[in-house]
């Protein structure tokens, strides 16, 4: 089987990766981009000796983590939308988050994360409780879930609030949706794609984010339908049915990119 038709099952979920690595969908296709590239100009770097989904991770980590460091001397060889990547670099996340959404978002064993970044067990360990400090210190905001399954709403709320944040309401049509994000104006959407009247979830974020700038979390059972690389496609995307252990990550990530953006925007107007 050639490297290609290897790598090429994993893509979706790699791009959803990079997107939640990075805080953002045009940067995290970037450094995917970049990685096929580079595995195209040097086949040997993907290690077939490994199972394809730790080889592929494997891989692209070592193209994220080398391309602070490997700045081209002739920028015009450079990819607008790599550049545009690497402008964000300050917001790149660090080793310890890396082995943290391997296992919390990717469900990578231990044992295979500990491949991917190559470390062992106990640095793996060791990575992830340092995340999970960092995480501890997020913000607490108000949520908003749009999601029109009861039991399910009733579960992301209590995980909502498991994390310190607070549920302003549920709404369960797009239309509600929206004239409940302009009543409470929540720190946070997470959000469900068919909704019960038939009507989007999809369409109903589209909808706030032209009046509003808030980070969203889509959940749902067909996470592919939204990865085809043919649209705007969300940076934060959760499968159905969900574990806890994701949700909390992905909220984690969404709220930390936020942050990070809204504190430089505050030292760029100060």
């Amino acid at each position: 089987m050639s490297i290609s038709e290897l790598i090429a099952p994993q893509l979706p979920y790699l791009r959803r990766f990079a997107r939640v690595l990075s805080g953002s969908q045009a940067s995290g296709d970037a450094y995917v981009v970049a990685m096929l590239e580079a595995i195209a100009a040097e086949p040997k770097m993907f290690p077939t000796d490994l199972e394809p989904r730790v080889a592929t991770y494997r891989t692209f980590l070592k193209v994220w983590n080398s391309v602070r460091l490997n700045h081209l001397t002739d920028e015009t060889t450079r990819s607008e939308r790599l550049a545009a990547a690497d402008r964000k670099l300050e917001a790149i996340t660090p080793r310890a988050r890396q082995a943290f959404l391997l296992m919390a978002v990717e469900e990578f064993s231990t044992a295979d994360t500990a491949l991917v970044i190559e470390t062992d067990e106990a640095g793996v360990k060791a990575l992830v409780d340092q995340a999970a400090s960092e995480i501890a210190e997020q913000v607490a905001t108000n949520v908003l879930i749009i999601e029109d399954e009861p039991m399910i709403a009733i579960d992301l709320a209590d995980l909502v609030t498991g994390l310190g944040h607070k549920v302003c309401e549920t709404a369960r049509t797009a239309k509600e949706a929206v004239a409940t994000f302009r009543k409470h104006r929540p720190g946070l959407v997470l959000a469900d794609i068919q909704l019960a009247d038939g009507s989007s979830g999809l369409d109903a974020v589209n909808e706030i984010l032209q009046s509003f700038d808030v980070p969203v979390i889509f959940i749902t059972a067909y996470p592919e339908r939204l990865l085809t690389g043919s649209r705007p496609e969300p940076t934060f995307l959760v499968n159905k049915p969900f574990r806890t252990e994701t949700v909390q990550a992905v909220i984690s990530q969404a709220l930390f990119f936020d942050y990070k953006a809204r504190r430089q925007e505050a030292r760029a107007t100060a």
